[in-house]
């Protein structure tokens, strides 16, 4: 899938000018904006979306995306506005779509009901809207606008933004380190470095991805179940997402603790064993066998395409220092999440990251921070990788 132009030549009429924006409209579009939210945890693959209706400067309809499959926003918001969505204003968190999928077409469904003006934050990348939801509007006399607090959009569904965009996933790579960037004990202990508090909020974050990545020396050293658990449970229970294990050559115990959860765990090998792809299919693991690299390994970059093309939107990284800065070395990390305690591990523990090769301070890797939330006695820094 090739990227989105960056011409703005080539994109479709936007309608109202940024300035036209009122004080109501950003309102308004900040209330949809919320209700979208709802869905951080239950819409995957599809992306989260909200819809405000207003008529006459009244709220006659909201709604959000819930679950893919299910009514999209949009209807949400006309099944509770009735009639009085016949000369409103839609404020919607990203383009109506104007294909028939699962679903039928919300801008078809916006323009039956007499809405006169939809304003949407985000544009879909997706190929099969791509500025048609609003072509299909705007041939209808509704008025359009678009931009509107777009960078927020983006910020609720930046996974489903890259996949359509790139054709691959947007990666946050987990981490855990005490104050002087020890991961583990020299002995290989690591329970726990962080707090409770710290520890809900991993959940929070893996309730929002589509799948966990980790390797197999993280499976063999701390048989981790890599599930959602300690985090808000949403109507109908949690999505638990797909679990990944990067395992060249198949070395997952049939009796990992990551294979006994609902769910599916794949593992993503390069070399075949018929002894040992019976046992762990047995187990119930999903094999693929993926494509080696040149170090006959996984090939990380080709292992997260694949996972593109199966509609994963948000992959996150719980995995060891080698594995992640594997990652991180070969630009394939969008976001690094670190929580960082309070305590001193000493100079033989395991390291945060394995970045071999940075020998100058020309070769550090730059990162650009841009939260950082305490959480107990614990700090959560949010950070993107740069390049100096």
């Amino acid at each position: 899938m090739s990227p989105a132009t960056a011409d703005p030549d080539c994109r479709p009429d936007r309608g109202e000018s940024m300035s036209e924006f009122t004080p109501n409209d950003h309102r308004y579009m900040a209330r949809a904006l919320r209700l979208a939210e709802r869905g951080l945890a239950t819409t995957d693959p599809n992306p989260r979306v909200g819809c405000v209706l207003v008529r006459d400067e009244r709220v006659v309809g909201e709604g959000w995306h819930r679950r893919a499959g299910e009514a999209h926003a949009e209807i949400h918001a006309l099944r509770e506005a009735g009639g009085d969505a016949r000369g409103a204003t839609a404020y919607v968190t990203l383009e109506p779509c104007a294909h028939h999928g699962r679903t039928p077409p919300c801008a078809e469904a916006l323009r039956d009901a007499g809405v006169v003006r939809v304003v949407v934050a985000s544009e879909d990348p997706n190929p099969q809207v791509a500025g048609q939801g609003l072509q299909l509007l705007g041939a209808a006399g509704v008025a359009t606008a678009s931009g509107l607090m777009e960078a927020e959009a983006e910020a609720l569904n930046p996974g489903f933004m890259k996949r359509m965009r790139t054709g691959m996933p947007y990666v946050r790579c987990k981490l855990a380190m005490s104050l002087d960037g020890r991961t583990a004990m020299a002995s290989g202990e690591s329970r726990w470095i962080t707090g409770a508090a710290a520890r809900r909020d991993v959940h929070q974050w893996r309730a929002r991805s589509s799948a966990m990545l980790t390797g197999v020396e993280t499976v063999l050293a701390d048989d981790p179940a890599l599930t959602v658990r300690d985090a808000p449970e949403p109507e109908g229970g949690h999505r638990q997402p797909l679990r990944v294990i990067f395992d060249s050559w198949l070395r997952t115990p049939p009796s990992a603790a990551i294979l006994r959860q609902p769910g599916r765990t794949v593992v993503l090998y390069t070399h075949p064993d018929v002894h040992r792809e019976m046992a762990l299919e047995e187990a119930g693991a999903d094999l693929w066998q993926a494509v080696p690299g040149p170090t006959r390994r996984v090939d990380p970059a080709l292992a997260l395409g694949t996972l593109a093309g199966q509609q994963v939107n948000e992959v996150m990284v719980e995995a060891g220092p080698t594995l992640s800065g594997t990652l991180l070395q070969a630009d394939l990390v969008d976001e690094l999440i670190v929580y960082m305690a309070p305590h001193l591990l000493g100079h033989e523990g395991n390291p945060l990251l394995r970045l071999p090769g940075l020998s100058r301070m020309s070769d550090r890797v730059g990162v650009t921070i841009s939260e950082v939330r305490q959480f107990g006695d614990d700090l959560r820094i949010i950070a993107r990788p740069r390049d100096w």
